[in-house]
């Protein structure tokens, strides 16, 4: 069985190792210089690497506030910061390299289009396939007719910047993206202004989480506009005036970054000349495994509905593998997929909102637990934020957990396993957690939902709720 998988990103490399892993004679097509795609060289790992510097930043800062540290001036070389960040880079993409060369996956660098139902084109090359698995990611997304300058940024721009932070950044979009890059430049020093169209911020979050989040970032400084529409950008000779829809004021800023989603790169793929269908919202149409309309040609990742996640292709690019190599996968999205945000603080969560629980006629257990009350948060001076738990009253199974604050974008893993496995309100209490530890948070908001609070007294009004 000859097997093609078209874009080396997060689930094209995976879905090529699981293949070699089953024994199949895999061909892996990327059009970069390097393996990763855009989670590798443009989004998840730069992105992190950046907040980790920012977060030391901040540490800093604590405990100078706090007289630990006696010495002033500390501040980020931003271009020494980026050249290590491209030291990282390369050194892992190296590494997949390495693992793909190990696995015996042969690694073919061009543009792929298809030229036939069972033919691959790339550059002046016929690479003839059994079954091809697309995995060609995004891009980001700039609406016309704006387009990326020194002074208007996609992410792609913002990652790239070794020049100080701007004084004022308008950020527009508070998904993941924006509000992690805000957070960055914020920490550098930005002063920043967040726009974002839906009625609250982190609009894909637990309704009580973005309320909580909007809480803490207006007490850091931020201003926020909430349900306001960009209907204009124009560049003046410091920086960029934008324009709100029904507003006659503009906002102005040194500079804006654009983080409004991402595009599927579908262009220039032969996909009509197959027969690939497309949704009506411009992905590919795939079944449970990820069979497109052309059952021997797979789709995953960006490209395909559902979140736009790298942990989420990666699933997709096994059981795709394991489909179309007989075996018997369980679908990638049979789980809840967990989504971490890396801001100051962090967001996580995974499985169903109260909101959305209650729609689909659940009765409730909610549980919570302040940060400002677990030991291991207070030693770090991370104080802010809240885990959230959302649990069926009568079986008590976890439906979903919702963390702000240090720590949530590690424990949200044991929340997804808690989700995904059914597991109860009275499993996770009888499971005995380390002390001091940010994890104490989950144990404590399940005691909560179970109507005995240990290390905190809920405020009155939420007493009788469940």
């Amino acid at each position: 069985m000859q097997l093609v998988i078209l874009g080396a990103g997060p689930g094209g490399y995976v879905a090529a190792l699981r293949a070699a892993q089953l024994g199949l004679e895999v061909t892996l097509v990327e059009r970069e210089a390097a393996p990763g795609g855009t989670c590798l060289h443009r989004g998840c790992i730069p992105t992190k690497f950046l907040l980790e510097a920012a977060h030391a930043l901040e540490e800093y800062r604590r405990l100078l506030q706090e007289g630990i540290l006696y010495s002033e001036g500390c501040v980020l070389d931003c271009a020494q910061l980026q050249k290590k960040k491209r030291e990282l880079v390369r050194r892992l993409s190296l590494g997949i390299e390495g693992l793909l060369k190990k696995g015996r996956v042969r690694f073919v660098r061009g543009e792929g289009r298809l030229s036939s139902a069972h033919t691959l084109r790339v550059g002046e090359e016929e690479i003839p396939f059994t079954n091809l698995i697309l995995a060609t990611g995004s891009r980001a997304a700039l609406p016309a007719p704006f387009r990326p300058s020194a002074k208007i940024w996609t992410s792609d721009e913002a990652l790239e910047r070794a020049e100080p932070a701007p004084a004022k950044l308008i950020v527009v979009g508070s998904g993941a993206v924006g509000v992690e890059l805000a957070s960055y430049f914020g920490s550098l020093g930005s002063e920043i202004t967040l726009i974002e169209q839906a009625p609250r911020l982190l609009p894909g979050e637990d309704e009580e989480i973005s309320a909580a989040m909007e809480r803490i970032l207006k007490k850091r400084g931020w201003h926020l506009e909430v349900g306001q529409k960009v209907s204009g950008l124009e560049e003046t000779e410091i920086g960029v005036e934008v324009s709100l829809e029904g507003r006659e004021e503009k906002l102005s800023a040194n500079a804006v970054l654009m983080a409004v989603g991402r595009k599927p790169n579908l262009e220039n793929l032969g996909l009509e000349e197959v027969g690939v269908a497309l949704t009506p919202q411009g992905r590919i149409e795939v079944d449970p495994w990820g069979r497109t309309s052309c059952p021997h040609i797979y789709a995953i990742g960006d490209i395909v509905p559902g979140p736009q996640l790298a942990h989420l292709a990666s699933a997709e690019g096994i059981a795709a593998v394991e489909h179309l190599a007989g075996l018997e996968p369980a679908p990638a999205g049979q789980h809840p997929c967990p989504a971490a945000t890396y801001s100051f603080p962090p967001v996580a969560s995974v499985g169903l909102t109260e909101t959305q629980a209650r729609e689909k006629g659940y009765e409730l257990k909610v549980g919570r637990f302040p940060l400002a009350a677990l030991g291991r948060a207070q030693l770090a001076g991370a104080g802010e934020g809240l885990a959230k738990i959302v649990a069926q009253a009568d079986t008590g199974q976890i439906l979903g957990v919702h963390l702000l604050g240090a720590g949530a974008c590690e424990l949200i893993g044991e929340a997804a396993v808690a989700v995904s496995c059914r597991l109860t309100l009275k499993d996770l209490v009888e499971s005995i957690h380390p002390h001091p530890s940010y994890c104490e948070a989950l144990w404590e908001s399940a005691l909560h939902a179970c109507g005995r609070p240990l290390s905190f007294s809920p405020p009155p009004e939420r007493r009788g709720r469940r």
